[in-house]
């Protein structure tokens, strides 16, 4: 029974392991002279890593045997799989072009998200919760690699496996380097662990197919994953422009009322001095 327990705690990690040999993958496949249909297929690759990534935390809360080794496995094989190999891609599909930029850019991309690793790692040491919670400290890696994949797969797919325009690579420089920002960025993105079956959530859903249905039917099938990803990245911004105005509002509401209980200091501090009732050495209040 004890080495049964023992080899549960494998499971998890065999997954996490399968997450590596994807992304290991994939860089073999972008190696060298890469044709389009190598690229697609090193795509395809690391959204199966996505997959597995997905699955081993959850394996190691059902069977109850999360451990420190998990968390710092799952975090170098995210630096493999969503940070080396999908600037290894992207690099060859689309920045290759730019010279020392393009290959700045795809640096970038993984420096960012080995940065961001690093960070949530700390912050996830520090809450005595872990590293659970509503939100995320920038965007997680798994959703900026997923996101460059879907691009590359749902162009492979409605293209016919054609290259990238010369047109789209500036474009696509832009957006690599958009989302190596947004992962050491202080935007907060849902995690959706506290997500619970309501109306609410029910709505969304329904938003969500109606979209895909709308996308795959007017445009393309492919486009979906895509929709997808650029909603959550959407959703993120929203929401911590939402959360910063409120907090702008509430500072200009709240300083008022700081240069009101200065003025009434002010004005009891004169009333004492003129009774002969000030006290020495008093400086004012202190947020002055």
């Amino acid at each position: 029974m004890m080495k049964l327990r023992k080899l549960m705690f494998v499971l998890p990690n065999l997954f996490t392991v399968t997450s590596i040999f994807c992304g290991f993958y994939a860089i073999t496949l972008c190696t060298g002279d890469a044709e389009p249909v190598q690229l697609y297929q090193a795509a395809l690759a690391i959204f199966f890593a996505m997959f597995f990534d997905g699955f081993d935390g959850r394996v190691a809360r059902l069977t109850k045997t999360q451990s420190d080794f998990g968390v710092q496995l799952d975090s170098l094989a995210d630096v493999i799989s969503f940070g080396a190999a999908p600037s290894l891609l992207v690099y060859k599909w689309a920045l290759e072009p730019l010279g020392f930029v393009g290959l700045f850019i795809a640096f970038s991309f993984a420096a960012c998200g080995a940065l961001r690793l690093a960070r949530f790692n700390v912050l996830a040491a520090r809450n005595p919760h872990g590293g659970g919670g509503s939100f995320f400290v920038g965007l997680p890696i798994p959703v900026a690699a997923g996101m460059l994949v879907s691009v590359i797969i749902s162009h492979h797919a409605a293209t016919q496996g054609e290259p990238l325009a010369d047109g789209a690579v500036v474009p696509m420089a832009v957006a690599v380097a958009g989302l190596s920002l947004l992962m050491v960025s202080t935007v907060r993105y849902r995690t959706f662990k506290d997500t619970r079956p309501n109306r609410k959530s029910a709505l969304a859903f329904m938003l969500v197919v109606v979209g895909g249905t709308v996308i795959a039917t007017q445009l393309h099938p492919a486009w979906v994953l895509v929709a997808c990803c650029g909603a959550y990245l959407s959703l993120g911004l929203v929401e911590s422009a939402v959360l910063v105005r409120g907090r702008l509002v509430a500072r200009k509401v709240a300083d008022p009322c700081a240069v009101a209980a200065v003025a009434v200091a002010t004005v009891i501090d004169d009333e004492e001095e003129e009774d002969g009732e000030s006290t020495q050495g008093n400086d004012g209040p202190a947020y002055l």
